[in-house]
Parts: structure tokens; sequence; C-alpha cells
């Protein structure tokens, strides 16, 4: 009915100009005509255009608006889908898990699920983990004048950094992070914040060194160094650089930390915490991030002087006679 009226308005105005024209023919075809022409072409396109919106419109599934109200809305794509709608879109079409949003807790994972009808399952959050702790410790083989941009100061020779592997300290993951969750350290290395990050792994997408990872949360002993030049050069290179001597691996009781090409690597599934590696090591290149540990204290009036705590110790922090 819409656009039977208005194609009669149309026709009606353009039936009005052309008797008016032949009153007034000047006037009209110099002002009037041309633009009522447009101005009702125009509305017979608006009007078809509308109800063609309204005939072809789809309707989005409910869940969809309930699932990305929940979503944190940083839209950072490290679930692989074009922002907080695309993956909604996504897990109630069943292609993408409940908890597939890095960036989301578990009350938020948990309250999805319970939106498409399903469960998930203790999730192991991670947070991004720098690997580098040269900064001011690390040489600098020549002045780099550029913008201030690790991309940027990349493109010449690989960066300033003697080392090759080391951090820029330009700040790239600092901007690119959506929580503000990275700062620039006093040392000229980014400080993340564990409190804020979500493991949404947009800093690493924008560290042109690949130098950040995500890692369990609870897993305090980290490797701070990503060079993998022989110890001599390394070490030439910055004070703090790992030198592949292993001292970490013979430390390890649960043989979490191994060297593979004069770089110490840590398996996060065999870590326990214990942080030896990061006091055995010569160079500094493990860090131990946890506040403190509990200890173990024997109470001489109950001991029976088994010596069977002395034994299975891997420390050999306790010693005793039977």
């Amino acid at each position: 009915m819409m656009g039977i009226t208005t194609l009669s308005i149309l026709v009606s105005v353009l039936g009005s100009l052309q008797d008016a024209s032949v009153e007034h023919p000047s006037v009209v075809e110099t002002l009037g005509y041309p633009a009522a022409v447009m101005g009702a072409v125009g509305l017979l396109l608006g009007t078809g255009l509308a109800l063609a919106a309204k005939k072809l419109a789809v309707e989005r599934d409910p869940r969809v608006e309930k699932i990305n109200e929940l979503l944190p809305g940083a839209n950072c794509g490290a679930c692989g889908y074009p922002g907080c709608m695309g993956f909604a879109e996504a897990v109630v079409a069943g292609k993408a898990p409940a908890d597939g949003c890095s960036a989301a807790g578990a009350e938020t994972n948990a309250a999805i699920a319970d939106a498409i009808g399903s469960e998930v399952g203790e999730s192991v959050k991670k947070i991004a983990v720098i690997h580098c702790n040269g900064g001011h410790s690390a040489k600098d083989a020549f002045a780099y004048h550029g913008p201030l941009s690790c991309a940027a100061a990349t493109i010449v020779m690989g960066g300033q950094k003697g080392c090759s592997f080391g951090c820029l300290g330009l700040g790239d993951c600092v901007s690119a992070c959506p929580f503000d969750a990275i700062r620039m350290g006093d040392d000229g290395v980014p400080v993340v914040d564990s409190r804020l990050c979500t493991g949404c792994g947009v800093c690493i997408r924008a560290c042109p060194k690949r130098l950040i990872s995500l890692w369990p949360e609870k897993k305090q002993v980290v490797i701070a160094c990503s060079n993998r030049d022989k110890g001599v050069v390394a070490r030439k290179q910055c004070n703090v650089a790992c030198i592949g001597c292993k001292k970490c691996e013979n430390a390890c009781p649960f043989d979490a930390v191994y060297v593979e090409g004069y770089l110490s690597v840590i398996d996060s599934e065999k870590c326990e915490n214990c942080g030896l590696c990061a006091r055995v090591c010569p160079t500094g290149s493990i860090l131990d991030r946890a506040p403190a540990r509990p200890k173990a204290y024997i109470v001489p009036a109950d001991c029976v002087g088994c010596t069977l705590c002395a034994k299975a110790c891997p420390v050999d922090a306790i010693s005793g006679e039977l």
C-alpha cells in the first residue's frame, strides 16, 4: 500500500509540474521541475529501500544479544572472530565453545554456557608473560632516532639493541593492550599486571620480537630471556641473559626445566613453583614471582627421629639423626 501511495504522489507531482510548465515555462523548468523530479525519485527509492529492509530482515536469535552483553566488549579478536558480536553468533551457532573468550572470566563463561544450555569445565587462567628482562641491562648497538614504536625500530637492522632477540622497550604492547594491563617498567621492560590481564593475546600480536606468551597465572616461575646465542655471546650483549649453563636443569627436582638451544625452558605442567631454578641461576634470567613460600617446621617434642623427611626433601634442607 505504501509503495502504491508513493507512486501516486509522484505521478500527481509530476502532472502538476507539467501543467505549471505550460503557464510559466521558464521559471518552472529552471527551478521547480528538476528539483521536484529529484525529490520525488528520492522519496520513491527511500520507500522501496524501507520496504525491502522490512521484507528481507532476518530475525536474530535473542541468545546472541544476551551473550554479547555478557562479554567484556573489548572486541580484541583473540577468539578468532570479528569482535564480540561475531563470537556470540559463533557460540549460538555451535561453531565456538562457550569459554572461547580468553578475556572473560570463569563467571562469565558459566553465564554464557547457561545461555546456550551447556556446561564448561574448569579452565586455567593464563596471563601474558614477557620473556625478556634486559631493558637497560641490554647494550645498544646504535642510537635509534626514528618513531617510538617497536615495529618501526625493528625495520632498522632489527632494532637498536645488541641482543637481536630482546625487547626494544618502545611500548607497542603497552599501547595495544585493551585492558591497560601492561605498563613500561623503570628498567625499560614492560610489566604485566596480573589482576588486569585477561589473556586476550593482543599484546602477543603487537610484539614484533615475539617475546610474549600466555602463561598459567598460578605458575610463578618464568624464563625472562629469549636469547638463543651461545652463553659467551649472549652475556656480552646483556648482563641478565641466559647462558645455557644448565644449573637450573640440574637443580629442578621435577624435571620441569631443560636447556634447548642455549636457552632454558620451563614445562609449566611439570613445574611445582619450588623456585630452585631461579635461586641457582647465575644471571637472574629466571624470575620467581612468588611473594612468599610456606616453610616446614619440625616440632622437636613430636619428632621421633625417623629421618624420612630428610630423605624425602629434594633440596636437602632437613638434617638429623635416627
